[in-house]
């Protein structure tokens, strides 16, 4: 991952030192689960234990020869110990060492990723309840349609938040878990019990079944579940590019005072967070599609799929970090006029209150297709005449005889369309 989108946590997780920490975890774990046994002596455990090292150098100059990256670190850790060195990789094939090495990095990628999680979805419900009470117009096809609460987007993208919190949990329980089952799969040369036991020192899943490799279903569901995340990150940034639009003016992204919207064109302020945002979202979306095809590999194992998790599992994790992180920045600090909100209310003449009046001509007893059509040549000349609906209500006969017009100005308020509002909060577990 290039620098730009790379914080200093997701840095050490996926450096080569962490990476070959956890190797060397795995390999000690093992080991650990072997002593109990009495396979390995509890002595050499010690001695592993307090002076197996490894030098990047060493590694990457052996590598060179091997062409093999889990043979130079065996033999880099061999090399800083005595007699004692037979036992590093004792049963072992490279996969068990690498997939649940993976594991651990994984687990320490989600960590930080669930605690960015907590933190955006807590902005959500602080935005959700500051805006609870903004009347807004809301917008079907990109066409004004009926009242809404501006509060009401960020209650949606927090339900929808929690939903996608379950899903994470649910794939990176899937993720965190190793295998010490050997070349095939088989535990031809070490117990399933010590899989199961070095998983547990290690803190992480111990999985049922595998060949040289953890199953890549596992895989698919998490670069999903944060290709999910990212697109739902990509909608609250779609509707702020829009709504920042110059036409729409009803929010903006915090501007500095210093800061440059345009090389040539000092008046501009661009929604660039929201953009951004939107343009990650696709590199995750491809990265997913990427993981479907690392599912199906010849018999128990071939390689194809290595090259594809060297680039995508630390790219990956960093983005969402990177993402939501810079949403919940672009949600914290965003500019919102309510005054604005309400102009555009009536910007389209007052015709947006025309479904009100479909329904108060239904209960005085006119059929849903008569109100309709009464209705509907009356609102379309208000909207291209540009007179104020309300007047052309007012100067018809007919619809004064079925409405008195305090009637008809009842069906221009703003509150009857949020008087649900507080009844979705609660729905949603925000009030």
């Amino acid at each position: 991952m290039i620098e730009r989108y790379t914080n200093e946590a997701f840095k050490k997780i996926w450096s080569d030192q962490n990476r070959f920490s956890k190797y060397l975890a795995v390999e000690i774990a093992v080991l650990e689960a072997l002593a109990i046994k009495g396979v390995v002596p509890q002595d050499d455990l010690a001695k592993i234990k307090k002076h197996a090292a490894f030098d990047l150098t060493r590694i990457r100059a052996i590598e060179q020869e091997t062409k093999h990256d889990v043979i130079a670190f065996t033999r880099a850790v061999s090399e800083t110990l005595g007699d004692e060195r037979k036992w590093i990789h004792y049963g072992l094939t490279s996969t068990d060492v690498v997939d649940t090495a993976y594991a651990l990095m994984y687990k320490e990628a989600n960590d930080q990723i669930a605690a960015d999680l907590d933190r955006f979805k807590e902005v959500l419900k602080k935005n959700a309840l500051r805006y609870k009470d903004y009347p807004c117009i809301g917008r079907t096809h990109g066409i004004h349609a009926e009242i809404t609460s501006f509060g009401l987007k960020w209650a949606l993208y927090y339900d929808e938040f929690i939903r996608n919190s379950e899903r994470f949990n649910h794939a990176r329980k899937m993720i965190e878990v190793g295998k010490i089952s050997g070349a095939v799969g088989t535990f031809a040369n070490v117990e399933p019990d010590i899989q199961d036991k070095a998983c547990e020192l290690l803190g992480i899943g111990s999985t049922n079944i595998s060949t040289q490799v953890l199953q890549r279903d596992r895989h698919i569901e998490y670069f999903s579940t944060l290709a999910l995340m990212a697109t739902s990150l990509e909608k609250i940034a779609l509707e702020i590019r829009h709504l920042q639009r110059t036409e729409v003016s009803e929010v903006n992204e915090y501007f500095d005072k210093n800061q440059k919207g345009s090389s040539a064109m000092p008046h501009k302020k661009n929604p660039i967070g929201s953009e951004n945002i939107c343009g990650l979202s696709r590199i995750l979306r491809g990265y997913a599609v990427s993981s479907f095809d690392d599912n199906a590999l010849w018999h128990e194992r071939d390689i194809s799929h290595s090259s594809v998790e060297r680039i995508i599992a630390p790219d990956a994790t960093t983005l969402m970090d990177y993402m939501l992180c810079r949403m919940t920045r672009i949600a914290e600090n965003l500019i919102v006029h309510n005054d604005r909100m309400v102009e555009n209310i009536y910007a389209t003449y007052g015709v947006i209150f025309s479904g009100r009046f479909v329904n108060r001509f239904v209960e005085k007893g006119l059929s849903r297709e008569a109100a309709y059509d009464l209705i509907q040549p009356m609102a379309i000349k208000s909207y291209n005449e540009r007179i104020m609906f309300k007047e052309l209500l007012l100067a018809n006969d007919y619809l004064t005889s079925l409405l008195s017009a305090a009637e008809i100005e009842d069906c221009f308020d703003l509150q009857y369309h949020l008087r649900h509002v507080d009844d979705i909060y609660h729905r949603v577990g925000i009030l």
